[in-house]
């Protein structure tokens, strides 16, 4: 007789993992323990050395489907003499146990929930070991219950009976609940005042979206709002109340084949879209659009996509049934804002947005906004990392000192390494308002106190004036500052496993260079430790600053005052008046609130202006998207010629020079608009491949929020792969700026062993 100990870390909390032991222990016939502890599930069994070893590759093999194994540290030891096998008491200590993202209701439940034999039928608070909340309740760990915001529902003697029995689904489940002792809705009129109670509350909301109306849902993470996707008057009065003028809203659609009536929908978007995670995914409109479903056009106006989802909790579920057709279900607040997690600030938040409220009375200890991804290549593509993802960490080569990074300005996530491991927070987004602040501070907070960090390395953005960059430089950590493109392709790195030496291809808006410019074009060859600027776009000036981010039509101004006298001659009428025009040429020429870029964002926004799709845009991107959508199915190889400049002793630059006077002479010549943008996208692919051979790295990384540009993206990749590159994209971790944290996380560790 042997006693075999087992000290499991990953995601073993919160997904069955002690149920799952118990029982594999017995059929064994091992004696013995489990427990939680703060680094994981520690097992200890008495047995045969034989049957022990067939116990711990069963662990392995058939382990809980939702957990992550990461490590197992396994001793042999002297038997202990165990009689039977128990689970024990919960245990503290160093916390390094990951944390489960909130999960959507499984099979079982589902059915449970539509079972009119069954207790749970029509209880919207449903779940089990398999699925429900985690992330958006856990306040601390190890995960148990009282360490939740369920604390306060006391079990009734059949939901405890369920918790307390190994054979059954619920065994240790801890938001275990039912219609007798858990959270229950109730429906609030826009001054708060108590419509309905229970199941009567979710069915006067369902009457409502129905008749127009726009319903303010406390979910899983957060509000939701509601309204009837099929009516113009609601989508139209959405938009004016939430201040959303053009950017598209988020569906949700009852079922998979309900939303194959609208959209093409491949095996691999179907797969992510009845996933426990359950995201947001961006699919491709149907052109053969004979449903009797239907979709205003003011949900989703000059986009060839929908984001789509299903309903992932037994609340959605419910309702969802209720009103039978697709509804917008877009976060819970005002443009620009966190979503609103409480009742009472929804109600002083949304009081005018929404005319009613779902709520109820479990609380949320974290917001959560819903994930968004696209399928690329077959492969999930994570565009906003957040409920179902976060804050499931990624893994490095190697331990390290404990970095805490806090991220970009705008699209921010926050970032904390331990160990070998890089947690990232859920999204928090743009730092612009209050309640954007506050958010951020509550995120800061609250990942530090989950894993109890002390932090040797605080990691922030090089822009000075970054509210995320003057909280760090403020607190007592001793701080590295980041060059953001930099973080960009470590984020890369950390996501997609790419090892020096590469060339590493960052382009997005905008960020803060080492030289006091906008950057956003930028090639580094990474060696080593030793990062090197090896070569940019073209740069010209942003008349206006930040303001060019709004409007394309002065990045298009700075861009063609490089070429010609006078841009209002190659700019759409009406673009600027020539007064105008005069005080920007005075803003340049004297260098005033006119910074030199080098931003290959705005570069695609110039040549939007140029083609007159938009002059000012509502959301970031827009324009770039807008270029995008244009090619649609249109083909051809052609591209723009761009030159590369070899300056002594400096950078290469692409120039764009001869990129964009060909544009302005197919577009005077009336040319597809859609065949300009593909010769335009084309012509970048090709700048790029011309760098890469080149630098003579044959791995090459590329991030930025303009790789989220699906056409852009195959471009390159089917270029470089042909010339025999190896190439390395985002996967886990966005490419636009929520995935800057975890980027500055590995820099700051590489800067820190370089000293």
């Amino acid at each position: 007789m042997q006693r075999l100990r087992l000290e499991i870390s990953g995601a073993v909390q919160g997904v069955g993992f002690r149920p799952f032991v118990y029982r594999l222990a017995h059929r064994y016939g091992l004696a013995g323990w489990v427990s939680n502890t703060s680094k994981g599930v520690v097992v200890e069994v008495d047995g045969d050395a034989a049957i022990l070893a067939k116990f711990a590759d069963a662990l392995l093999k058939e382990k809980p489907a939702i957990s992550i194994v990461q490590n197992i540290r396994s001793k042999y030891l002297l038997a202990a003499g165990y009689t039977s096998f128990k689970i024990l008491k919960s245990t503290g200590g160093k916390k390094m146990v990951f944390v489960l993202p909130d999960l959507a209701t499984c099979p079982e439940c589902s059915l449970e929930i539509l079972d009119p034999e069954n207790r749970r039928f029509r209880y919207p608070f449903t779940n089990c070991t398999n699925c429900g909340p985690r992330y958006s309740i856990i306040n601390t760990i190890p995960y148990d219950r009282p360490g939740t915001t369920m604390s306060r529902f006391r079990m009734c003697s059949k939901c405890r009976n369920e918790y307390d029995d190994p054979y059954d689904r619920r065994f240790h489940a801890q938001p275990n609940a039912c219609p007798e002792c858990g959270p229950h809705l109730e429906l609030w009129d826009s001054g708060g005042v108590t419509l309905a109670r229970r199941d009567d509350a979710l069915g006067k909301a369902a009457a409502e979206i129905l008749e127009g109306k726009i319903l303010a849902v406390k979910g899983l993470g957060g509000f939701h709002l509601i309204a009837l996707a099929s009516s113009d008057e609601a989508v139209r009065t959405l938009r004016s109340r939430k201040g959303r003028k053009m950017k598209p809203f988020a569906l949700m659609f009852t079922s998979i084949s309900q939303i194959s009536e609208l959209c093409v929908v491949s095996s691999e978007e179907r797969k992510s879209l009845q996933s426990p995670r359950s995201p947001i995914v961006l699919l491709k409109k149907r052109d053969d659009q004979n449903s009797p479903m239907h979709i205003s056009e003011l949900v989703s106006p000059s986009n060839p996509e929908y984001g789509v989802m299903l309903p992932y909790t037994p609340l959605h579920i419910l309702l969802m049934n209720e009103i039978g057709v697709p509804v917008i279900a877009t976060s819970g607040n005002l443009s620009d804002e966190p979503i609103c997690t409480d009742e009472i600030e929804a109600l002083e938040r949304l009081r005018g947005i929404a005319d009613y409220f779902l709520v109820h009375n479990r609380p949320i200890t974290r917001h959560v906004d819903d994930s968004i991804l696209r399928i690329f290549n077959g492969r999930e593509m994570i565009l906003r990392r957040a409920r179902g993802y976060a804050p499931l960490p990624l893994s490095m080569d190697e331990e390290a000192e404990s970095v805490f990074a806090t991220g970009a300005h705008l699209k921010n996530t926050l970032a904390l390494s331990i160990g070998k491991n890089v947690f990232t927070s859920q999204h928090i987004g743009d730092l612009e308002t209050v309640q954007a602040l506050e958010a951020f501070d509550e995120v800061w907070n609250s990942i530090g106190a989950l894993y109890n960090a002390h932090p040797d390395i605080i990691a922030f953005d090089m822009h000075p004036d970054y509210i995320s960059s003057v909280k760090a430089r403020e607190s007592h950590i001793r701080g590295i500052p980041v060059q953001h493109h930099i973080a960009h392709i470590y984020s890369c790195m950390l996501d997609s496993g790419a090892r020096p030496p590469l060339l590493g291809v960052s382009w997005d808006g905008t960020g803060y260079g080492t030289d006091g410019t906008v950057w956003g074009g930028e090639f580094f060859r990474i060696e080593g430790g030793t990062v090197s600027r090896i070569a940019h776009l073209r740069r010209f000036r942003l008349p206006g600053g930040d303001k060019a981010a709004r409007e394309p039509r002065r990045s298009a101004f700075g861009l063609l005052l490089k070429l010609y006298d006078d841009p209002l001659e190659h700019l759409p009428p009406g673009t600027f008046s020539q007064g105008e025009s005069d005080i920007m040429k005075k803003m340049i020429s004297s260098k005033l609130n006119s910074p030199l870029t080098s931003s290959a964002g705005r570069l695609f926004d110039a040549v939007a202006s140029i083609l007159d799709l938009h002059q000012i845009i509502e959301f970031e991107g827009q324009a770039a998207m807008s270029l995008e959508h244009m090619i649609g199915d249109k083909k051809t190889e052609e591209s723009y010629p761009v030159e590369i400049q070899r300056p002594e002793g400096e950078p290469m630059i692409i120039d764009w020079a001869p990129l964009i006077e060909g544009i302005i002479i197919d577009a005077s010549e009336g040319m597809d608009t859609g065949i300009i943008s593909a010769k335009f996208h084309n012509a970048l692919a090709e700048s790029i491949a011309a760098v890469a051979e080149t630098a003579g790295e044959k791995k090459v990384v590329l991030s930025g929020g303009c790789f989220q540009n699906v056409y852009l993206l195959q471009k390159v990749q089917d270029r470089l792969e042909n010339m025999g590159y190896e190439l390395f994209i985002h996967r886990n971790l966005p490419p636009n700026d929520g995935g800057i944290a975890p980027g500055q996380v590995m820099a700051a560790l590489m800067m820190n062993s370089e000293k």
